[in-house]
């Protein structure tokens, strides 16, 4: 029997999620009109007052689902983010967590977005794992249970057995999930362009690619398989830390295979079954890890919630699920670490200045009000921290979301960053309701300054740094033989028409020596000693 080839095939999913999403934005768009005009107070709906959007809101409202037509916007647009699926319901999550971006309500609404699924039946996720593995499921696992461990919108996991007798969890890439997710993508990017002109002051398109960052790497395994090897890595000397081990021979792209940690939630009874100093011992490693995470690593686990903790013996703390993860560069860790140092210390006026220094200003921002702003935030907390009870994370929260006002904008790895504070408060408040958060913070970021600046470690960046030190002593005589040749040009030609333009180059070369030194300075490269002396003798010489 003859098949027709039909060219328009591998369209027709990306046709219908188009579709889709036309039918939900508009239907959103509209129901917002509606909203709005039914929130209007009674003065507003006398007479021809708003007369424009209640007639459009009359006569359009029949486009809105029926059981929408009531409802406020912010529970429409969870409504609908929930229909369209789940990479909308993905976009939704990091949503709720802009609180520096979207208002309270809308955020607080989105956070009730639920990640859980049907299950995919066991023959189809077993069909998965073969020919993802090139190989039968019996010759890859001594047993493996058909009941999922969970089902979530990308994932689902199993709990198996290896030949070697090692209990794991196969986490497996739903079908079809990964050519939904790439559609919603592109079509993603398109609308986050038109909602960025019809809506700039939410910054759409900049949440929007943010999504698609962390949900492009989540339908992968392979990365969250090299960062949980990252964070092994950094946390090797830490025995009082575990991240699963992953059998690389064992995964690939749609299927992880990793350790099973055998434990229990920190936030269940059985947590009350360790001794105090056990608890205590789980808070001090809880804490110490998350900072060590977020202001010397600059890397850390963006989705921490208590289901992604597990509690080992010993006790020994766990993290699962490390797909998502926040990256700091070095110039935001350094101001991250500078930044929550003054905060927990007390700092008002630094706290505010490396707040600041993390912040993208948008247009009509207005940096002295919001500096206005935090300090005064921060003031307030200061006499509210002398009485307990205060939560950092909130703190810190509470800080992005003044910059909405002021349109000032953070990363999203700040509000991420919040996230894992909160994760962390909240276990440790769960076992000790009066536990003084910014005191056991301050022991531990004043733990980081002591490693980051000990002389040995400073000693180590600067013999690391010694082929860039030597390669500048190397061409200091090039660069003192041109700054001097730029002089005798500009002697010769007399005054010209700009003065600066003969000594354009000694200029640019102190200017490019003191950028060095103020880089070492700020911890990034040690070229103190050469920085001061090259721009020295070039400013003593050229500088008038």
């Amino acid at each position: 029997m003859s098949v027709t080839y039909n060219p328009l095939t591998i369209y027709k999913g990306a046709l219908i999620r188009l579709y889709l999403l036309y039918k939900h934005t508009a239907g959103l768009l509209i129901g917002g009109l509606v909203a709005y005009v039914r929130g209007l107070p009674p003065y507003r709906k006398r007479w021809f007052r708003s007369a424009v959007p209640r007639i459009s809101a009359f006569f359009l409202k029949i486009f809105v689902k029926r059981e929408l037509r009531k409802e406020p916007f912010e529970v429409q647009l969870r409504r609908r983010l929930e229909l369209l699926g789940p990479t909308y319901v993905k976009l939704g999550q990091i949503m709720a967590i802009r609180e520096d971006i979207f208002p309270e309500h809308i955020t607080r609404e989105l956070k009730q977005l639920l990640d859980r699924l049907p299950e995919v039946p066991f023959a189809v996720i077993g069909e998965i794992i073969e020919r993802s593995l090139k190989r039968p499921l019996k010759e890859l696992f001594l047993d493996i249970r058909r009941e999922p461990l969970g089902s979530a919108s990308i994932g689902q996991t199993h709990r198996a057995t290896t030949y070697h007798g090692k209990p794991v969890v196969i986490k497996v890439i739903k079908p079809g999930i990964r050519d939904t997710i790439m559609a919603d993508i592109k079509l993603l990017q398109v609308l986050g362009r038109i909602l960025e002109w019809l809506l700039p002051r939410y910054q759409p398109q900049v949440v929007i690619n943010e999504f698609c960052r962390y949900t492009l790497k989540e339908v992968d395994l392979t990365f969250e398989a090299d960062h949980a090897e990252i964070f092994a890595a950094n946390f090797q000397s830490y025995p009082d830390v575990a991240f699963p081990r992953i059998y690389r021979e064992l995964s690939s792209e749609d299927v992880l295979t990793m350790e099973f940690f055998d434990g229990f939630k920190p936030n269940t009874p059985e947590i009350f079954q360790l001794s105090d100093s056990d608890q205590q011992k789980v808070i001090e490693t809880g804490v110490g890890t998350i900072i060590k995470m977020l202001y010397e690593d600059g890397f850390f686990h963006a989705d921490l919630h208590a289901g992604n903790l597990i509690i080992l013996p010993g006790p020994r703390i766990g993290f699962i699920d490390v797909g998502m993860v926040g990256r700091f560069d070095e110039t935001i860790r350094r101001h991250m670490f500078y930044y929550f140092y003054s905060l927990v210390n007390g700092d008002i006026e630094n706290t505010a200045k490396h707040l600041l220094a993390m912040a993208k200003v948008g247009v009509g921002g207005d940096i002295p009000g919001f500096k206005r702003a935090v300090t005064d935030l921060f003031r307030r907390y200061l006499l509210v921290s002398a009485h307990g009870n205060f939560s950092l994370a909130q703190l810190i929260l509470a800080s992005v979301s003044i910059g909405g006002r002021y349109r000032i904008f953070f990363p999203v790895e700040m509000t991420l960053m919040v996230k894992a504070l909160v994760t962390f408060e909240g276990v440790g408040q769960y076992l000790a309701p009066h536990l003084d958060i910014p005191t056991l913070s301050r022991k531990h970021i004043q733990a980081v300054y002591l490693r980051r600046y000990n002389p040995r470690h400073l000693f180590g960046e600067l013999m690391r740094n010694i082929p860039e030190l030597i390669d500048t002593l190397v061409n200091l005589p090039q660069l003192a033989s041109d700054g001097s040749r730029s002089l005798e040009q500009f002697l010769a030609q007399g005054t010209p028409e700009n003065p600066l333009t003969g000594i354009k180059s000694s200029l640019m070369s102190g200017a490019m020596v003191i950028a060095g030194v103020l880089a070492f300075v700020q911890g990034a490269h040690p070229l103190l000693w050469i920085g001061l002396f090259v721009s020295s003798v070039l400013f003593f010489l050229y500088g008038k």
